[in-house]
């Protein structure tokens, strides 16, 4: 028996070093909040002026999104709903996937759940970590994902950085130059500040679009624990009593 207690403790403790080493996020944190409504106000914004064109979300329909964001209906139509006028809609695009794996070399995808796929960390170091790369069809490269076919359509906001190499010399005597860090190029309408804030409200949102019932299931579990063990309580009393004579 302690030897499968042993293989299974020894197994998740692998898995998480696995996952650990295949989710870096190269310093970048940040704790998403989903009770705050104005966050994922200002990221429901974002997503559908910038990332709607292409990626889709798909599992997502307009009116949950207004309930859940105390967005009203003539807010939503006017401000949100550029592809239909029905808000019982989910949200998708126009491009094809044929058509986007001919413009970017990939089909891009449905980003319903990629904060669940790729989590909140990953995803703000790749929105922070977009810089100039002249080779790049697009003109620029991802320090979290190397040779993106993704363009960095928030450049108006950011600016574009540019990396600053550092030599490595390996112990095989090879020389190597790999990117010691990004610093601002080009200055964007934003500052580093304001720019922070925004991809954290848009990766805020993401990570609600991926399971929008997280705060009411949370909820609910309190609840459920509770009544566990109260329940708990109510069957040890009860248990005592009915095995009181036999002891």
């Amino acid at each position: 028996m302690k030897k499968i207690i042993f293989i299974v403790f020894l197994a998740l403790s692998s898995a998480g070093v696995i996952h650990a080493a295949s989710t870096d996020t190269r310093g970048y944190h940040m704790d998403p909040d989903l009770s705050d409504t104005k966050s994922l106000q200002r990221g429901a914004r974002i997503f559908i002026n910038y990332c709607l064109s292409c990626h889709s979300a798909a599992y997502m329909r307009y009116n949950r999104l207004g309930k859940d964001l105390n967005i009203a209906e003539n807010i939503l139509k006017d401000n949100f709903m550029f592809g239909t006028d029905k808000p019982g809609d989910t949200m998708n695009v126009a491009l094809r996937p044929a058509d986007g794996e001919q413009f970017f070399g990939v089909a891009p995808p449905d980003l319903s759940v990629i904060a669940r796929a790729r989590g909140a960390n990953w995803l703000y170091a790749y929105f922070m970590t977009f810089y100039s790369d002249p080779s790049r069809p697009f003109g620029v490269n991802n320090l979290q994902f190397k040779d993106v076919a993704m363009p960095h359509v928030l450049w108006e906001l950011q600016g574009f950085q540019r990396p600053v190499y550092k030599t490595v010399t390996h112990k095989d005597g090879t020389i190597t130059r790999v990117i010691e860090s990004l610093e601002t190029g080009k200055p964007g309408k934003f500052s580093a500040e304001e720019y922070e804030q925004t991809i954290y409200d848009l990766i805020n949102f993401l990570v609600y679009l991926s399971e929008p019932a997280k705060l009411k299931r949370e909820a609910i579990g309190v609840w459920v624990i509770i009544y566990l063990l109260v329940f708990l309580v109510v069957a040890y009393l009860l248990k005592k009593e009915l095995w009181r004579d036999v002891e």
